[in-house]
Parts: structure tokens; C-alpha cells; sequence
């Protein structure tokens, strides 16, 4: 279902998702969790090649909000998450967000300025790569609420960065800034905030004019790769490359190199 503080809007082949509730820094009510999962579930099934997802205002997204609601949002909630259900329910449909996001067969690229906390900072890195802003914040908030890791940020993490800084960061919450999320390996490029944008639209187009079906497979392979043997991702990419040979893409992109012209990716 649509929400209100979540938009999606297509341009070409590149489709944004944008959390825009800027007065809350972007943290996300149960049901905002909702408009997300139920986003990437259609983008999912679009003709789209790349998404964006980034936040509205200057801020990424502050993680879930469990700040007191006006009445207004306070009614829709309650609507939303009608009839009453227990809190590991919402925990689980969080969850089902995270793999959205995650497994989202069309790269997602992160575009962060300002804070990405807690869940906030679990959606960047359930993203395939991350461009932000010199001014772009991160932590791992958790501790300093008194809970523990959610939002995937235990099991993506430590994959991203290595198991003693990611205890590092879970254990004191401590804010790092661009650059040190930059050595850590967090994100991909850090950029002037004024050139965030055009930094992400050259990238999100480079990727859109990539050839989608083969780009899908190369993401899932990237993704499995620590859980599976290197016989079996062997095994994966042969019967990938069948698969490939088979489709119009490779076919154009063989004689695009005979004519030495760019290909033309039709996603058949």
C-alpha cells in the first residue's frame, strides 16, 4: 500500500524511493516500514533497472521513530496497524522490509546526506552501494536506547566491514562521520552535499543502461557469496552464463563489440 511519507517516482529507467518526513529526521512509523517493504515488492516487479532510495530534508533516515506522535499520525498508525498486534509482528514485518530492500533484483544505490541511524543505517547497508555526503553521519544507535542490534545490521555489518570494528561500532554507538564510514568500507564515494545528486544520477545511469537481467544475477552471486562454497558458486555462474547466451542482451552486446559501438540492453 502507497504511504504518504514514502514516495516513488520513475524517471526513465531509474526509479527514487524517497523517506520525506523531514521534521522527524525520516524515522519511520510501522507503517512508513510498511510502504517500503510494499515499494520494493512492485519496483521488484517493474521494467525499472536501478533505484535510489535516500531521504528528504538533509537526513537520510533517524531509524524507527519512537518518539511520541502527533494526533493525526498517531490515528493513521493506529489504523494501520489495526487490529492490535504484538510487538514481534512488527519486528517481523521490519524484517520483511530488510529483504526487500535487500534482495530487490535491481541494484539499490544509497544516496545519503545528513544522519542514517539505527534501522536508518541498517537500510544503508541493505542498499547494493552507497554514495554520500561529506556531511552524512552514521551509527548504530541501539545501545544508547537500550537495545540491541535489528534492522539485518548483524549480519550485514560484520560482512561489510569485519566482525571487531562492527563490534566496535555495536557496542559504544558511536557516531562516525564520512570519511571514517568511507575507510571503513561502509560506503563507496563521499562527495560535496552540493554534488551528491549529480554524483548519484551518474552512477544510478550508468547502472540503468547495464544490461538487467545479467546484472540481477551478478547481484544475487555478490550477495551469497559467504554462504556458499566456491563449488557452488561456480556451479551458479555456468548455469548464469547459459541462461546469458540465451537472451537478446548478450547477443547485442557481442555485436555491439564487432561494430565498437555501446550496446543497446533490452532486458530479453
Amino acid at each position: 500500500m502507497p504511504h504518504p511519507n514514502i514516495h516513488i517516482e520513475s524517471a526513465g529507467a531509474v526509479t527514487t524511493v524517497t523517506v520525506d518526513r523531514p521534521r522527524r529526521k525520516n524515522a519511520c512509523t510501522p507503517a512508513m516500514w510498511a510502504g517500503l517493504r510494499h515499494g520494493f515488492r512492485d519496483i521488484a516487479e517493474s521494467s525499472t533497472r536501478a533505484v535510489v532510495l535516500t531521504g528528504a530534508g538533509g537526513d537520510f533516515c533517524a531509524g524507527a521513530d519512537v518518539g511520541p506522535q502527533d494526533d493525526t499520525e498517531a490515528a493513521a498508525q493506529a489504523a494501520a496497524d489495526q487490529p492490535p498486534r504484538h510487538r514481534i509482528d512488527h519486528m517481523r514485518d521490519i524484517a520483511d522490509t530488510v529483504m526487500a530492500i535487500h534482495d530487490c533484483p535491481r541494484p539499490v544505490i544509497a544516496k545519503v546526506d545528513g544522519v542514517a541511524v539505527g534501522a536508518g543505517f541498517g537500510m544503508v547497508l541493505a542498499a547494493d552501494m552507497v554514495w554520500c555526503s561529506d556531511r552524512a553521519r552514521f551509527s548504530l544507535i541501539f545501545a544508547r536506547r537500550g537495545l540491541s542490534l535489528d534492522f539485518g545490521t548483524s549480519w550485514l555489518l560484520p560482512k561489510r566491514i569485519g566482525l571487531h570494528e562492527a563490534k566496535r561500532l555495536a557496542f559504544t554507538g558511536e557516531i562516525i562521520d564520512a570519511r571514517r564510514a568511507a575507510q571503513l568500507g561502509i560506503v563507496n564515494e563521499v562527495v560535496p552535499a552540493a554534488e551528491l545528486d549529480a554524483a548519484v544520477d551518474a552512477v544510478a545511469a550508468t547502472v540503468a543502461d547495464g544490461p538487467p537481467l545479467a546484472l540481477a544475477s551478478s547481484k544475487r552471486y555478490l550477495n551469497n557469496a559467504s554462504n556458499i562454497s566456491l563449488f557452488q558458486a561456480l556451479e551458479a555462474e555456468g548455469l548464469g552464463q547459459v541462461v546469458n547466451f540465451a537472451t537478446e542482451d548478450t547477443t547485442e552486446a557481442m555485436q555491439a563489440f564487432v561494430d565498437k559501438r555501446e550496446p543497446e540492453f533490452k532486458g530479453c
